[in-house]
């Protein structure tokens, strides 16, 4: 347990992450920010993690900025906002680059920054009646750093709708655009998070790291001649390793792979 996180180990190869102020309904403010790419610093460096789990305690998964961390923003100058900025964006993008899959567990309100630390997220469940928000035109300021990771998993067009209007819209429709991947009843959220969690684990470990960073780095490339030149050595450099090799004998000769054995 930190100051605003509450940590969470789940066996040998999970770790559930989650954030910690309900009474502010997880609102950020320096201390989250640091905290969580700490945190998340720290994941990045355990060999034996294949899945973490976001979440946020109370009624909301995360309300954005903090009111006290506002009032506090709202004397500074250039310099100081952008050094503040700064910190959110990489604690965004240390998140967005956790080298195994993270699933957003989204269980209430997920409003501006927390919009963003949701699409920072590989899989994304929430529960029905969750409200999102990109609200940050109300306030007369905009979603910037947040918005590399909003505008790729909503898309273009609903983000030119919901940048501007600051509309509020609903997990369903949040599902439709591509922020959410799957919406259930509140009280299945727990059991659909684990089901992914548990399917996630049980596949091939450096696998699944080669996969989320084969997205990451294939993602709106053209499909030139060094880019198939690439990924089939990519393929070709799994296929040659150890666990690639245990994947394939296991599947033939119809047994558990070796990293299942050894749970």
């Amino acid at each position: 347990m930190t100051a605003t996180l509450e940590i969470r180990q789940r066996g040998a190869h999970v770790v559930e992450v989650w954030l910690n102020r309900p009474d502010v309904r997880n609102a950020f403010n320096q201390d989250v920010i640091a905290e969580l790419r700490a945190t998340f610093e720290t994941l990045a460096e355990n060999a034996d993690l294949r899945v973490v789990v976001l979440g946020g305690r109370g009624k909301a998964f995360c309300a954005g900025a903090d009111l006290s961390w506002m009032r506090e923003m709202a004397s500074y100058d250039w310099d100081q906002n952008r050094a503040d900025a700064l910190a959110l964006a990489d604690m965004l993008w240390v998140i967005y680059n956790c080298p195994v899959p993270v699933v957003a567990r989204i269980q209430g309100d997920c409003y501006a920054g927390g919009v963003g630390l949701a699409a920072v997220c590989d899989v994304r469940v929430a529960s029905q009646g969750v409200q999102f928000c990109l609200s940050e035109a109300r306030l007369g300021l905009l979603p910037a750093t947040i918005s590399p990771y909003v505008v790729r998993a909503m898309g273009e067009q609903p983000s030119r709708r919901y940048f501007v209007t600051a509309e509020r819209f609903d997990a369903e429709q949040a599902r439709t655009m591509g922020l959410v991947h799957e919406v259930c009843d509140a009280q299945a959220l727990d059991e659909r998070v684990d089901d992914i969690v548990q399917t996630i684990a049980a596949n091939g470990p450096l696998a699944v790291r080669a996969c989320k960073r084969l997205v990451l780095d294939v993602a709106g490339l053209p499909i030139d001649q060094p880019l198939r030149e690439e990924t089939a050595r990519r393929i070709a450099d799994i296929r040659a390793s150890q666990e690639g090799r245990e994947g394939i004998q296991s599947f033939l000769h119809k047994r558990k792979p070796a990293w299942l054995e050894a749970q």
